[in-house]
């Protein structure tokens, strides 16, 4: 029924490439809405990024509950929110769906 030229190209790329793909520097109104849906993640500068963007990726559930429990992972609520704004934080945020990985970038 479909061309299979006009199909998606299978994308052959590594979860640390898709990854790295879907990262950037963003300010706190690219956050905001994910914020509000629940899907943002604050991962503390003590810990990697990228680790914590695997660890998501690959499904790592044991890792990332331990994050959790030691703080290194945090569900911001909105102090976090009204601080960011405030301070005019920016982040380095990584897309790992449903979630949004977000770190503040130390200047």
């Amino acid at each position: 029924m479909f061309n299979d030229k006009f199909a998606p190209a299978e994308d052959k790329s590594t979860d640390a490439e898709k990854l790295e793909k879907y990262s950037g520097d963003v300010d706190w109104n690219y956050l905001k809405p994910h914020f509000e849906a629940g899907n943002l993640v604050y991962v503390d500068p003590s810990l990697d990024l990228k680790t914590a963007g695997l660890a998501f990726a690959e499904d790592n559930k044991d890792q990332v509950k331990a994050w959790i429990k030691s703080g290194d992972l945090v569900q911001p609520c909105d102090l976090h929110a009204k601080h960011w704004v405030e301070s005019g934080t920016r982040f380095t945020a990584m897309i790992v769906r449903p979630f949004i990985l977000a770190q503040p970038i130390s200047f």
